[in-house]
């Protein structure tokens, strides 16, 4: 028998228990993999607590979409892979279907990817959802250029750091926000040329300063909502604004109103990419060689044992960690 998280009703982190289930094979297209090290994402918060558009399959509903492990057995039907490969699971699937909680899970061969066995599987968790987020939206479309300012709002989170990184890396600069004080050093310790507490400081007037007057060429948002309008008044002229989440709840408007430079605005999501082979391929290249070169390096916050998912789930909604929360298993 494996171990798994599961629950049966949705609610607060008390709801997740750690169970004994039956894994069995993998059938065609998937993968039974080992898991090592599970990365914990907001997803998986807005699933338990029915926030998110995916829904629970009750009783008994598994949920998670990131793990680095080992391949245990290939099901029929897949390539590419075979027992002892170390791998990672990128987000390429329905949580009602899949998930990544638990010591030994069947999970598609498509979401599977292979990683370095150099990298600790702490870190190998805590890469895909955050860095193919943000590969796709900075990237992959080549509007991030070199010299680029790049607004990065709710910088602290794991989608956020991995945004300074590869703006780094790129040689684009970074301009990190967060509302308080408290996280401003670890945002410069993760690279950001720029940070811009939010409770303290006007955000327009600050990037203003920050860009020489010109503004942004790029502002990646998780928050939506109103906010949105002072980013636009931080944006230069044919600058894009990309939504990938909505954090606040209340309506957001459209910042192409009288008074707001010219943009363009897009909403995004990481699966235009995993859900893409030749997208999905390029961002896992990219991804690797800037692990190999350490351009790209996951901060990691805390971690939990998978007994303890319960507490790691009360951490993730305290909003208080800087990079990856990540949970381990013992074998």
């Amino acid at each position: 028998m494996s171990k798994a998280v599961r629950f049966d009703e949705f609610g607060g982190p008390e709801v997740l228990q750690v169970r004994e289930v039956e894994v069995g094979d993998p059938g065609p297209g998937e993968l039974r993999i080992r898991v090592d090290a599970i990365g914990l994402n907001r997803a998986e918060i807005m699933f338990r607590t029915d926030a998110y558009p995916d829904k629970p399959r009750f009783p008994g509903s598994g949920l998670g979409y990131e793990a680095a492990g080992v391949v245990e057995a290939v099901g029929p039907e897949v390539t590419g892979f075979a027992a002892g490969d170390p791998v990672g699971v990128v987000p390429a699937f329905h949580q009602s279907q899949y998930g990544t909680y638990g010591d030994h899970v069947l999970v598609p061969a498509a979401a599977t990817v292979h990683r370095p066995a150099s990298v600790p599987v702490e870190k190998a968790a805590a890469v895909w959802m955050a860095y193919i987020t943000v590969y796709g939206a900075l990237a992959e479309d080549g509007f991030v250029r070199p010299g680029d300012h790049v607004l990065i709002t709710a910088a602290s989170s794991s989608v956020g750091i991995a945004a300074i990184q590869t703006a780094n890396r790129i040689g684009a600069i970074p301009i990190a926000t967060t509302r308080t004080a408290a996280k401003k050093q670890q945002l410069v310790d993760a690279g950001a040329a720029h940070v811009v507490v939010t409770d303290d400081e006007d955000l327009t007037l600050a990037v203003k300063e920050h860009t020489g007057g010109a503004g942004v060429r790029l502002a990646f948002d998780p928050i939506a909502g109103p906010g949105v309008e002072e980013i636009a008044r931080s944006m230069a002229p044919g600058g894009r604004l990309v939504v990938y989440g909505a954090l606040d709840p209340r309506p957001t408007p459209l910042p192409n109103a009288q008074g707001f430079p010219a943009l363009s605005t897009s909403t995004y999501t990481l699966f235009e990419v995993t859900s893409d082979p030749q997208r999905l391929a390029r961002g896992v290249a990219f991804v690797n060689t800037g692990l190999a070169s350490g351009a790209l390096n996951p901060v990691i916050d805390r971690v939990f044992d998978l007994e303890d998912i319960v507490a790691a789930h009360r951490h993730m909604e305290s909003n208080t960690q800087v990079g990856k929360i990540v949970v381990t298993v013992r074998h």
